[in-house]
């Protein structure tokens, strides 16, 4: 069955709109164009849309969409495979977070009590969750299937306070990223008091530390475009900025 731009917009829930734009941005291209001048759709791409929204839903950013789903070795039934898997873990997310609002509704009636560790329970999961949809792939491959889990497992098991502490330091790393860069230089205090602030945060994501990890990581906010977009939001050139100043900061 073939589908023109608006049928397959209310086939899939989404807009005719954001069809078009998919096939400009070249990740859903049209199978043929009518005579009319209408973009035609058929199975292939009705097959495409679906793992295209699977992916959405995942939380992938579109740019990473493009890259998988156009890459020769691309293989749908993994992926579908794949998708299944995520999205069990997904809906134990939010069975979890389900049941943590039912139990906080219970204790603002008084007919339970909650540690400060379980009125958090869900939270870090999701973290976890939406780190792996976006950096997983790419950081196991670096770094090795076991020791992301047993960091994943850390950061679930870890106390409210030094969670909190890990988001102030996130906060803390970028703002004083933000003005180092305007030193213009990766040696001098503003720079490493950064990288140190870096090493803090790492530390209480992994559990661990590691001079050689922490400059690996450090390199891999330049050679990835994702990471480096995050950290050149504060200034452009944030990201290569980092990588040096950690590279400084190891070699000590």
């Amino acid at each position: 069955m073939e589908y023109t731009v608006q049928k397959l917009g209310r086939l899939a829930g989404i807009s005719a709109r954001t069809i078009r734009y998919y096939d400009e941005i070249g990740i859903l291209k049209p199978a043929r164009i009518s005579s009319s001048g209408y973009r035609i759709y058929g199975q292939k791409e009705v097959d495409l849309l679906q793992q295209i929204l699977f992916y959405r839903e995942l939380g992938v950013d579109l740019d990473s969409i493009k890259k998988i789903v156009t890459a020769p070795s691309f293989d749908g039934a993994k992926a579908l495979r794949e998708h299944h898997i995520k999205l069990l873990a997904k809906r134990e997310q939010l069975d979890i977070l389900i049941k943590n609002v039912e139990k906080t509704i219970a204790l603002t009636e008084g007919r339970i009590e909650m540690t400060d560790s379980e009125k958090f329970e869900g939270f870090k999961q999701k973290l976890i969750e939406e780190n792996e949809a976006k950096y997983g792939k790419e950081i196991k491959e670096k770094y090795g299937d076991d020791v992301i889990d047993k960091s994943n497992a850390y950061l679930n098991n870890m106390s409210k306070e030094d969670f909190d502490r890990m988001n102030s330091l996130s906060e803390q790393v970028l703002e004083t990223l933000a003005e180092a860069v305007k030193t213009g230089d990766p040696s001098g205090p503003l720079g490493q008091k950064a990288a140190d602030l870096h090493k803090q945060w790492i530390s209480l994501c992994w559990g661990h530390y590691n001079k050689e990890a922490h400059a690996n990581l450090a390199q891999m906010y330049v050679d990835d475009e994702r990471f480096t977009a995050y950290y050149d939001k504060v200034q452009p050139g944030a990201a290569v900025f980092l990588r040096d100043a950690v590279k400084i900061y190891t070699s000590k």
